[in-house]
């Protein structure tokens, strides 16, 4: 059934910042989400979408407690989780005072040995963190030496528009989408570091538009702004076409979209009854003419 609802979207990129241990870059991180969010406002959105690690994507060769050649497990003592958590606390106030829904990655730390989280916070428009997404399909360097896959899907529902959270290489993971088509979600904000392979055809940016049409359901595409000449920040329509997009430019930048949950979906309900043993009743399994596969 069609929902009696719009929500006004923007989606962002910006310019990812690879070492947690660098205080100025952390903080300059801080003041950028800031700044699109302000952005995001003035456009009238209410919800603003960023990508992952938008407060710091830690890079594995300079977390690498053994140099880059090869990798090894992560320091995680050389991060300055103080700084993280004042600027996440800035963001999380900034959202409570613009009446914005915020969802940015960063990193969560988690009880010592353990490694972190790869999160995506959500912050509600009244200034609360009201749910974390951890990446749960990581790299094999990611889960090797870098961080502790997440358990679970995440849902959130802002003015009767359902959300689920995707990250990471996640769009390389049918499934991970599947599971939200079944939880009934609207549209899947999914946020990434990259890669882009080709201007603006990405192969996440392609895997969204494909997951999008196949689940029939709003995408939200946010990477950083260095991949934007190859897969620039995007709203993916339920028919897996973009109704907008940022500039394929390596600057920070939004782009806003409505997402119209008015019109019927007649493609999402046909695929569950189809999925639900319908074609079983009309098969013909003991049929010889079906059953010869090597004859004409």
């Amino acid at each position: 059934m069609p929902k009696n609802t719009t929500l006004r979207l923007s989606v962002a990129q910006l310019t990812g910042s690879s070492d947690p241990g660098d205080t100025a870059a952390v903080r300059e991180s801080g003041a950028q989400i800031r700044r699109l969010m302000r952005d995001a406002h003035t456009a009238g959105a209410r919800l603003l979408h960023l990508p992952e690690g938008a407060l710091t994507c830690p890079d594995k060769a300079i977390m690498s407690a053994t140099g880059s050649a090869p990798v090894g497990p992560s320091d995680w003592s050389r991060a300055d989780w103080p700084t993280l958590a004042h600027e996440l606390r800035a963001i999380t106030e900034l959202a409570g005072e613009l009446g914005l829904w915020t969802v940015l990655g960063s990193v969560h730390p988690l009880t010592a040995p353990r490694r972190p989280h790869l999160s995506l916070y959500v912050i509600s428009d009244e200034g609360a963190i009201t749910t974390r997404y951890d990446e749960r399909m990581l790299s094999n360097t990611k889960v090797s030496h870098m961080y502790t896959p997440g358990t679970a899907p995440v849902t959130f529902t802002v003015d009767g528009v359902r959300f689920g959270c995707a990250m990471g290489m996640e769009a390389t993971y049918p499934e991970v989408f599947l599971e939200y088509e079944r939880l009934d979600v609207d549209c899947v904000l999914f946020s990434t570091h990259g890669p882009g392979s080709a201007p603006n055809n990405g192969p996440f940016a392609l895997q969204a538009r494909a997951l999008a049409a196949a689940n029939s359901f709003w995408v939200s595409y946010a990477g950083t702004a260095q991949d934007a000449p190859n897969a620039p920040s995007g709203v993916i329509s339920p028919d897996g076409d973009w109704i907008t997009r940022c500039r394929p430019d390596p600057v920070p930048a939004i782009a806003t979209a409505e997402l119209d949950l008015t019109a019927e979906n007649y493609a999402r309900p046909w695929r569950r009854v189809a999925r639900s043993g319908l074609y079983a009743q009309h098969q013909a399994p003991d049929d010889p003419r079906s059953l010869d596969r090597a004859n004409p």
